[in-house]
């Protein structure tokens, strides 16, 4: 049986994998306070979630990075489907960093102090966007 990935893409996969299923643990089981504080981040960047119950955006949000964190480190999911999961995550949040006010020096994408912990989530979109692209290098060689 040949799996759906490339051994070169272990290293990326475990590391990430490992990272995301790791946060999506802890926020599992996160105390009301602590909801609200990311239920209430997140909603200043994406509106549409102010009717979402804030324990229950911690808990999806805490099943969709377990979610995640199992397919990067489970061999049989092929690479591009991490892949875009992955980039899609990250791209989340790279937007709630671009749009939160005060993570980020004036005129700048450089991070500020309080930005730097979600400014660091750009290599997540880059370690996504490397299994996507690296996936149709594969398909094409294969042809």
């Amino acid at each position: 049986m040949r799996l759906p990935l490339r051994i070169s893409d272990l290293p990326l996969r475990v590391a990430t994998g490992a990272f995301i299923l790791n946060s999506g643990l802890d926020k599992y089981d996160v105390d009301e306070d602590t909801a609200r504080g990311m239920h209430g981040m997140a909603m200043g960047t994406y509106p549409f979630l102010k009717d979402v119950d804030p324990v229950t955006f911690v808990k999806l949000l805490s099943a969709g990075e377990i979610a995640l964190g199992t397919a990067l480190l489970v061999p049989l999911v092929p690479g591009r489907l991490a892949g875009a999961g992955l980039t899609a995550f990250g791209a989340g949040l790279l937007g709630m960093y671009l749009r939160t006010p005060g993570l980020r020096r004036p005129g700048s994408l450089r991070p500020t102090p309080e930005g730097l912990p979600i400014a660091k989530d750009s290599w997540l979109v880059g370690a996504g966007l490397t299994l996507l692209i690296g996936g149709r290098a594969r398909g094409r060689a294969r042809r």
